[in-house]
């Protein structure tokens, strides 16, 4: 953008006054931190409005003094009302400065806090559309997983324990046409740390193993459902 044009369009002048919306203040202030030019305009006109509040507050000691004496002679004994009550209006001057340097600084306040919470409420919604998305994919994987149990052309095996671990076991459904095996390891126990399920596609006589893959991720998978490429004529599956 051109900064200079910018600066002497009188967005500036109309941000200092708060004459602007809410998002207008917004941008403005965005581009103040972006552009050190455009900040230094903003404080400039700060200042300048300051020096014409003060400048405009007028002193009218001396002509109350001339009108006085027209009407008073000094040797008159007439009491003459105190200097400070004359001066009124100089400090109403700096009072009105002090209450628009007052109002500006809480301007730019509420401006951060609105950029603040305008940029929690985008990641808020950033997290949301990835939970969304990750939520989602799972659903794909389960609805593939369900047509696959339900196909009358899908091979189903179950894996035992051995004695290391009788107890745990997996079912895997063999997708021959499609060359894909869907693990289902809910009953596998978590592996050690540093360690990895490996899934393997096996010929019986001799006993041929051929890795197929892993199952990664098996700490975070909540189904425990895990899809694997299978070109192999398998005889059995085995999981180690």
């Amino acid at each position: 953008m051109d900064v200079k044009q910018y600066i002497a369009s009188g967005d500036l002048e109309l941000y200092v006054a708060g004459k602007l919306t809410p998002k207008e203040n917004l941008e403005v202030h965005e581009l103040a931190m972006k552009h050190p030019e455009i900040a230094s305009e903003i404080v400039a006109i700060e200042k300048t409005i300051l020096a014409l509040s003060k400048t405009a507050a007028p002193n009218y000691s001396n002509r109350f003094e001339k009108i006085n004496n027209r009407i008073n002679p000094p040797n008159d004994k007439v009491m003459r009302l105190d200097e400070k009550n004359r001066n009124w209006s100089s400090y109403l001057g700096w009072a009105a400065s002090v209450l628009l340097a007052i109002g500006l600084y809480w301007m730019y306040d509420q401006n951060n806090k609105l950029a603040s919470q305008i940029e929690v409420t985008e990641q808020q919604q950033i997290q949301l559309e990835q939970e969304i998305i990750v939520s989602n994919s799972s659903l794909e994987a389960t609805e593939e997983m369900l047509n696959a149990i339900r196909d009358k052309n899908t091979t189903s095996t179950i894996l035992t324990g051995q004695k290391v671990s009788p107890n745990s076991y997996a079912k895997a459904y063999w997708i021959k046409k499609e060359q894909k095996v869907f693990i289902d390891a809910q009953g596998l126990p978590e592996p050690p740390d540093g360690m990895v399920y490996q899934v393997w596609s096996l010929k019986l006589n001799p006993l041929t193993p051929t890795s197929i893959g892993l199952l990664e991720n098996f700490s975070s998978e909540q189904i425990k459902v895990f899809a694997l490429a299978n070109p192999n004529e398998s005889e059995a599956f085995g999981i180690t």
